[in-house]
């Protein structure tokens, strides 16, 4: 019996390693994807992925590095204290530690959270209506996104409790004065809904800056809208797999432009 559950312990361990360098590489390769469509900030800014297992630790960006420096191997695993949990040369972002444990805490479908401080997402951010059904792009999020006000830079843990209530069910979150956030069951899915809530937020402010006046739809096709775009519409064709054939050839794109992402 004894030989039988170090057996299966030694199993699971293969089995967790191989998840972790996956989810590695999966959010090494995200990383580069953020600096190539130009949605970084320096070094700041910040994406998480929770690892397996019951000890609630998750990858994060090593605080130091620009995007396209970051591989596999050099993300820092740390828990939800903010310790890091193995040796590692880098410390990590408190502003990100902030923001991404209280989610990763409190959502157990958020395995990915990204932020983002762009001009188009800032740009919405300081608008007083947020985010505005204006195109297809942007009615994925109709009804389905949060909004958390201002309280500095989130350096205080006292503001995780009102970022987490403002956030609720949302797959989406905007930080007014501040930023665009996503989450995800995966690193692709957090990825593609920054993508396109980016694009919204960047068509919005391109219209707005035309001076005519904005069409808006109605509510009841802004959320039939989403509907489709979620797959939980009654259409006469769906698109199941589009989310993932789009992620298929991001992961091409970054294996031709940053190969060593995988490192």
């Amino acid at each position: 019996m004894t030989e039988l559950l170090t057996g299966t312990g030694t199993a699971d361990r293969a089995a967790d390693a191989a998840e972790e360098l996956r989810l590695r590489r999966e959010l090494a390769a995200v990383y580069r994807l953020v600096a190539h469509f130009r949605m970084t900030d320096l070094i700041f800014t910040h994406i998480s992925v929770r690892l397996p297992g019951p000890d609630h630790h998750f990858l994060i960006n090593p605080y130091g590095l620009l995007f396209e420096e970051i591989t596999a191997s050099n993300l820092v695993k740390i828990d939800l204290a903010g310790n890091a949990v193995e040796e590692t040369p880098y410390r990590v972002n408190p502003a990100g530690f902030v923001i991404h444990s209280a989610i990763h805490a409190a959502r157990p479908d958020a395995h990915c959270v990204l932020h983002t401080h762009t001009k188009a997402g800032c740009a919405v951010a300081a608008q007083r209506d947020g985010l505005l059904p204006l195109n297809q792009m942007s009615m994925e999020f109709h009804n389905r996104v949060g909004y958390h006000d201002y309280e500095g830079i989130a350096l205080n843990l006292a503001e995780q409790q009102r970022l987490v209530a403002d956030l609720g069910g949302h797959p989406a979150l905007i930080l007014r004065n501040h930023g665009l956030l996503t989450v995800g069951e995966t690193p692709a899915q957090a990825f593609l809904r920054m993508y396109y809530l980016e694009k919204a937020c960047e068509i919005q402010v391109t219209a707005q800056a035309g001076g005519a006046p904005l069409t808006i739809p109605s509510p009841e096709v802004c959320e039939y809208t989403a509907q489709q775009l979620s797959g939980t519409a009654d259409a006469d064709f769906q698109d199941d797999d589009a989310y993932d054939l789009a992620w298929a050839a991001l992961l091409r794109l970054v294996d031709r432009i940053a190969p060593d992402h995988r490192n």
